[in-house]
């Protein structure tokens, strides 16, 4: 075997995260955690009892390894609903253990040692992990900062893509920028990926958090995409039930079958109760999700305006939990150092976006904050920000 893509060589570099890191330091010190997407929002009643029902009804058994019936004909349903997309619940959507999974199994199936996967800078820290695994290499594509909002760096698309090049993954609501990537941005990937033959790995989890009024458009529904585009999602940031880990993926037959091919040796299967009760909750997403983008937009304005008001500049968060500011004002340019000092100086935890960076000459000075918590927990990391500043 090549040393290279040794077992040791795979997960060299891997170590304890920075959330591993940052939690801790929340529980030390007591400071009000905005660093991890972890919800303190309720989940919706109906959903909670009807898992209860399953497990006393002893849906406790391994489910399918393809998923839950139900639950993957609901999927299929939501797809068919939201983009016009009809998938086959039958071969064509596959239930993963949360889309964690989902991604490291689409890269098990699709990569080889030495491919290479382009994603874009700064992104979620699972894609190089599942990248590494693969023995494939995740290049980053910078997104370029536009005001306060990030846009695509079209050239520097293009010139990411060499021969070894052979999966574009995708974040649209991105982590952890908040992007929502436009109609313009999605036809300039597209067309790249049909030029190079490249496949399309999406990762929608935040695809019903999108705010102001605006809709995701996923990226399988453009012309001459649905046929080389795995789209993936979950029920945990929806629903607020991160620790369900319960996730799918759709697209064509042949595709799905590769990642399921990978994933029947990482858990097999998993979730049974969940499941079943996600089954039914699906069908009802759109009045729940409304509400949930409500208190979330809310919560989002409130740290906006709390950072602001603290002289650290925000910038606009379109989707999802997170929102980035820029810490320069308060004297520093290294976040990583700033998250680690922020704890005692402020009560607050947050998580340097160095921690997704993957280019050495992305910006330090970027600092990721979480508005997936009570309002009353916002409140008060605002009120200690400005009282710090």
């Amino acid at each position: 075997m090549n040393k290279d893509w040794s077992p040791a060589a795979r997960v060299q570099g891997l170590g304890t995260s920075v959330f591993t890191e940052m939690t801790e330091l929340a529980r030390r010190t007591g400071a009000v955690n905005l660093g991890q997407g972890v919800p303190e929002l309720p989940s919706p009643p109906g959903l909670l009892k009807d898992v209860s029902a399953a497990v006393l009804a002893g849906s406790n058994q391994y489910p399918p390894a393809v998923g839950f019936p139900a639950l993957r004909e609901a999927v299929a349903a939501h797809q068919a609903r939201r983009y016009g997309l009809e998938y086959d619940p039958q071969g064509e959507v596959l239930v993963t253990t949360g889309a964690t999974e989902a991604l490291a199994s689409a890269l098990l199936a699709l990569c080889d040692p030495g491919d290479e996967v382009l994603a874009f800078d700064p992104c979620y820290d699972a894609y190089p992990a599942g990248a590494r695994f693969a023995g494939a290499k995740v290049v980053g594509v910078p997104l370029a900062e536009h005001g306060d909002t990030f846009v695509l760096d079209a050239d520097a698309l293009r010139s990411a893509v060499t021969p070894r090049t052979r999966v574009l993954l995708l974040n649209s609501p991105h982590n952890p920028t908040g992007k929502v990537f436009t109609a313009e941005e999605l036809g300039v990937i597209a067309a790249l990926c049909r030029e190079h033959g490249l496949t399309v790995v999406t990762d929608e989890v935040y695809e019903h958090l999108v705010y102001d009024g605006a809709q995701h458009a996923t990226i399988a529904a453009l012309e001459g995409m649905r046929e080389r585009t795995l789209t993936i999602s979950s029920a945990g940031k929806t629903f607020n039930v991160t620790g369900w880990k319960v996730g799918w993926v759709c697209g064509p037959a042949e595709l799905v079958r590769a990642v399921g091919a990978a994933k029947q040796f990482l858990t097999y299967a998993s979730g049974t109760p969940y499941q079943e009760a996600l089954a039914r909750m699906l069908d009802g997403v759109e009045e729940w999700a409304a509400e949930l983008r409500r208190t979330l937009q809310h919560h989002r304005d409130l740290l906006s305006r709390g950072l602001a008001s603290a002289g650290l500049r925000p910038y606009r968060a379109e989707a999802g939990y997170f929102l980035q500011a820029d810490i320069r004002a308060w004297g520093y340019s290294d976040g990583v150092r700033f998250c680690r000092e922020l704890p005692t100086r402020a009560g607050v935890v947050a998580i340097p976006t160095a921690a997704f960076n993957l280019r050495p000459d992305a910006p330090s000075y970027l600092v990721r904050f979480s508005f997936c918590k009570r309002e009353d927990s916002v409140i008060s990391a605002v009120e200690k920000l400005v009282n710090a500043a």
